[in-house]
């Protein structure tokens, strides 16, 4: 992968100072020009998706995330990328390819947070309720010492579990 400088990061962290959400075109522009003045970054690559996935302009999007992935993007930046490239594929229909970026993503991150999320998200799409709703669980239960669920924790990880063994004994 091409290294991400501390100037690039700095770079693309004063893109991110400068988004407005409600007007992405600046956004796009800025990450295009950055693009520009070192192609083929991987990580750029990605920072180009993503704003266009920002200004719901997903179709724009996916063939770059696809991109960056080719480039060689690895760490934070492929969980990121391949969080955003399986919800945009969610977005546009292609549910069974979203799931299968996201179950990579698992694979890769099992720990992850986000991934899990966006994962439940295709998951309920694909009209997997329980499995959904299990995964979100298992996911905020992990999290019961940070959070008001305190003994609850417990409790709703074997309710996850039961969900996303297909509620073994159950009928």
């Amino acid at each position: 992968m091409t290294a991400l400088t501390p100037e690039l990061a700095r770079a693309i962290a004063l893109g991110y100072e400068r988004r407005d959400r409600s007007n992405m075109a600046p956004t796009i522009a800025y990450f295009q020009e950055l693009l520009n003045r070192h192609p083929g970054h991987p990580v750029l690559t990605y920072e180009l998706a993503g704003a266009f996935d920002t200004a719901g302009e997903e179709a724009q999007a996916l063939p770059l995330y696809e991109q960056a992935l080719e480039l060689g993007l690895d760490g934070e930046p492929l969980r990121r990328c391949l969080c955003q490239y399986g919800s945009t594929l969610r977005w546009l229909g292609k549910l069974d390819a979203s799931l299968a970026v996201l179950d990579q993503a698992q694979t890769m991150f099992p720990r992850s947070e986000s991934v899990a999320v966006f994962r439940a998200l295709t998951l309920n799409e694909l009209g997997r309720a329980d499995e959904a709703v299990g995964l979100l669980l298992a996911t905020v239960a992990r999290h019961g010492a940070v959070t008001d669920l305190g003994r609850y924790a417990d409790g709703l990880g074997g309710l996850a579990q039961w969900l996303l063994d297909g509620r073994p004994d159950d009928g």
